[in-house]
């Protein structure tokens, strides 16, 4: 009988709530402070070069980090009352707070002036994000896709003048441009990134950056250009006492500046904790989510309060967490430990202080480009047949460049506006939240134009209040024959947007029965046809078949079409169906209609569907075209080049 209840009880905890044995906790959790290191050190270098700090300076700061962060995740993974998701997620200061905070330190005077302020902005935010974070799925609702996407790919873009000014000596008096030495170091360690992320999997892809910074240090200290003579002056003991660079400075504007960052980064944890929730197999609710928010607001409090700065989940270590399996949040909470007594060896901070600008550069420009292209992934979850979202990335995106790359601007307003036009980011990032509402949550919302002609073109709104027969009429040229599809289509409104229209006729195809479907096929015409040319299938079929050329061909191509056709419909009983849009040309169709000769019936009858599927998007498409003819062209144009 224990034999059998045993096995139940170990059953019952959740592999997220197992404690591994010490060696392996220690050994998987040393692996998350590697995955974490580079990213963890970099943010403290990027500010102090850019506000002016010294080098000493810079290692307090570094320890001070590392301090933090231990404490950080493991408040967040093993949490206590309503205070962290207890979930395997480590903590990191936040990417999206680095151009925000040089920017306050330099319109606060630079140097450990310009900290105080940053540090009390970062308190501030901190506990806003602690106490605003049970009504935070609230306001989830303002940061869709459009938002998020144009700000993640803000703050790439933005940081990327940081990482070539590293690359290129140090920003100031360092710099030095037409230096092919430190043009070496930093395509050096950018190139071997890329060739560990090429050759490499697993474990060692994951520390590529931490591989490229060590690997392009020693190389500078052999070539006499990285200098460590900072760790000798330093203690190997040192503890990071709150307040040590002085009381914090309180700027409205600043602190305006950090709440929108971690609103910001908030989204990004949302993200990250149902990622994570996936991973590990645990449903995440409102309340987890709550839990993790107030576990960033009390972390990035006590960031400023002992010296460090906001704080965030770290999505390389949610990706370390796939990779490996291992869902212990325990296992994160050992790598805070570790971190802990990271941050108490001086040495430690000293020697990472070392990294000569270029090699850091470097590897800046693959880390922040990889933001960008995180934030063009989510961007393609936008629709942008609908206007006002190109309008709200353009406008975001542009006035984001615009003082990034004239960061001079920010003198020609107010003093209470220079933190917003003196950071790109968090230009951009307003412009996009602010336009978002004015947009989509402002007036009635009519939705984009799905179909018709300007001046007289349907829009969404119109689409979700149809009644069946109109809607029916309206689309059913996507598809020949029966309708049946666009019934079964208009009984899933409402509909958000056009990609969710778009899929409920590929949903309502794919649910036929084998006989509705089966009919379907039997109703598209024969390729090549003449009944096609003369228009008698429909304005649609001859757009289709016009695309390749089949409504002309020449009688040798024809006959030859036609025997593949007769030859398919004679083995299947029912038309040959190619989509024919996809052809690369009247070859491949050919080429494509013989090799599906060699099918079973089954198999086919999958094909012509998946086909009919291909055929009503390019239709659906040319619904949009018509509606939209400027988008239209963009879109075109960008895909002719």
């Amino acid at each position: 009988m224990k034999a059998i209840l045993r096995p139940g009880r170990r059953a019952s905890r959740h592999p997220v709530d197992e404690v591994l044995p010490p060696g392996k906790l220690a050994v998987y959790g040393f692996q998350h402070v590697l995955a974490f290191y580079a990213g963890a050190v970099i943010v403290p270098i990027l500010l102090a070069n850019s506000i002016g700090l010294s080098t000493q300076q810079l290692v307090h700061l570094i320890n001070a980090d590392l301090f933090t962060c231990g404490i950080a995740s493991i408040i967040q993974s093993v949490g206590f009352w309503k205070v962290g998701v207890r979930l395997p997620l480590l903590q990191g200061v936040t990417f999206t707070a680095v151009s925000p905070m040089i920017a306050i330190g330099l319109a606060a005077g630079g140097g450990t002036d310009g900290l105080l302020v940053i540090y009390g902005a970062v308190i501030v935010a901190g506990l806003a994000t602690f106490f605003l974070a049970p009504f935070f799925s609230q306001l989830i609702r303002f940061f869709p896709p459009v938002v998020t996407g144009s700000v993640i790919t803000i703050i790439g873009l933005a940081l990327l003048p940081v990482a070539a000014a590293d690359a290129t000596g140090g920003a100031g008096p360092t710099s030095d441009p037409t230096s092919g030495k430190n043009l070496a170091y930093a395509l050096g360690t950018l190139a071997l990134i890329v060739l560990i992320q090429r050759v490499f999997k697993g474990f060692m892809a994951t520390i590529a950056v931490l591989v490229g910074l060590v690997a392009g240090t020693l190389v500078a200290w052999a070539f006499g250009d990285a200098h460590f003579d900072a760790v000798g002056g330093s203690d190997w003991v040192g503890v990071t006492t709150p307040f040590h660079f002085g009381w914090p400075q309180f700027s409205i504007a600043a602190i305006i500046s950090m709440i929108v960052v971690m609103l910001i980064t908030a989204v990004e944890t949302t993200g990250d904790v149902f990622a994570t929730g996936e991973i590990v197999e645990k449903r995440i609710n409102r309340e987890d989510v709550a839990r993790a928010l107030r576990a960033d607001g009390l972390a990035t409090t006590i960031g400023g309060t002992f010296n460090s700065f906001p704080y965030t989940c770290f999505a390389e270590n949610v990706g370390l967490v796939r990779l490996t399996r291992v869902k212990s949040r325990w296992v994160v909470a050992a790598a805070g430990v570790i971190m802990i007594l990271l941050g108490l060896i001086p040495k430690a901070g000293a020697i990472v202080a070392g990294i000569p600008h270029p090699v850091l550069g470097g590897a800046a420009l693959a880390m922040f480009a990889t933001v960008a292209v995180v934030g063009f992934q989510t961007l393609a979850k936008v629709d942008f047949h609908d206007h006002r979202n190109v309008v709200i990335v353009a406008t975001s995106v542009g006035l984001a460049m615009y003082v990034t790359a004239q960061p001079q601007v920010a003198q020609a307003v107010p003093g209470w506006a220079e933190i917003i036009f003196g950071s790109g980011i968090t230009l951009g990032s307003l412009t996009a939240i602010l336009l978002n509402i004015v947009f989509h949550h402002v007036g009635k919302d009519f939705g984009p134009a799905v179909a018709g002609q300007p001046g007289d073109s349907i829009r969404l709104d119109q689409v979700n209040t149809m009644s069946r027969d109109e809607f029916v009429e309206t689309f059913a040229g996507l598809f020949q024959g029966p309708r049946w599809m666009v019934e079964r289509a208009w009984e899933m409104r409402p509909f958000t947007d056009t990609h969710a229209l778009r899929r409920s006729f590929q949903e309502a195809l794919f649910s036929g029965s084998r006989e509705e479907q089966r009919q379907l096929i039997e109703s598209y015409p024969q390729l090549g046809s003449q009944f096609v040319a003369d228009g008698l299938s429909g304005e649609a079929s001859l757009r289709d078949q016009s695309a390749r050329g089949l409504t002309f061909l020449a009688e040798p191509e024809r006959d030859e079409l036609t025997a593949i056709t007769e030859a398919y419909r004679e083995r299947f009983g029912f038309p040959l169906v190619i989509s024919v849009r996809d052809a690369e040309s009247f070859d491949r169709i050919l080429e494509q209609g013989r090799d599906r000769l060699g099918n079973c019936e089954n198999q086919e009858h999958a094909a012509a569907l998946l086909e009919i599927a291909k055929i009503a998007g390019y239709r659906f498409d040319d619904f949009l075209s018509d509606a939209n003819p400027i988008h239209s062209a963009r879109t075109r144009w960008s895909s002719s080049r």
